[in-house]
């Protein structure tokens, strides 16, 4: 893949007494997303670390002060940088089973209707994608998956429910993703899996990491 970004719009720099942040000031790229998956797979064993935090055309590095002080860290940043445009990123494959509407999905429905789509038409379309996690946030294994067909984008519930199952599958404007734990949301829910997201007695915890691809298997 072509890279196109400007490097001159890479920013590396101390945000607070224990954290740094490297971001670029360029719209979304996967190009630069990719680079941050490399630098966070290199980096989170590092146990002057306590946390690496990736999002949307930013990395945040959350250093244990005790050991490591941001100014010394920015270098060693600034040269993992350097290193990860030489570097390929290889991406898991990841399988996850879903059953599609019913108790399982209470808004697959309003998804086919806002779409003008049969619900079949919905599960195929969605479950027919490559989906990729850009970034992990929301609530511990929550994962945002981008590739959602533009056909599907549909706006947030106007009114989040209290309570969303944990396993469940949703759509939220032109994303899509899986609640990892149960806890309230606003995004449309068309289905639910089994497979356990999150478990903090797991390393890692999450089923899902940064760079994955994703693909949702029906199991109706």
């Amino acid at each position: 893949m072509e890279n196109i970004l400007n490097l001159k719009s890479i920013h590396c720099y101390i945000l607070n007494e224990y954290s740094i942040v490297l971001e670029s000031s360029q719209p979304v790229h996967f190009s630069f997303q990719q680079k941050l998956w490399w630098i966070t797979e290199n980096i989170s064993l590092n146990s002057n670390i306590i946390d690496v935090i990736i999002g949307m055309n930013n990395l945040t590095v959350v250093l244990n002060p005790t050991n490591e002080s941001p100014s010394n860290f920015l270098p060693k940043l600034e040269m993992l940088w350097q290193q990860a445009q030489l570097k390929e990123f290889k991406s898991r494959e990841i399988l996850i089973p879903v059953k599609y509407g019913n108790q399982y999905g209470p808004d697959l429905n309003f998804i086919a209707q806002n779409s003008k789509l049969s619900i079949d038409e919905v599960i195929n379309i969605h479950s027919n994608t490559e989906y990729l996690v850009y970034f992990l946030g929301f609530q511990p294994g929550f994962a945002y998956l981008e590739g959602l067909s533009p056909i599907l984008a549909t706006p947030r519930r106007e009114s989040p429910r209290f309570s969303v199952p944990a396993g469940s599958v949703g759509i939220g404007g032109n994303l899509t993703g899986i609640y990892p734990q149960k806890t309230p949301g606003g995004w449309n829910i068309i289905g639910q899996t089994n497979l356990t997201l999150f478990n903090p007695n797991h390393f890692p915890p999450t089923l899902l990491q940064p760079g994955d691809k994703v693909r949702f298997i029906p199991d109706n």
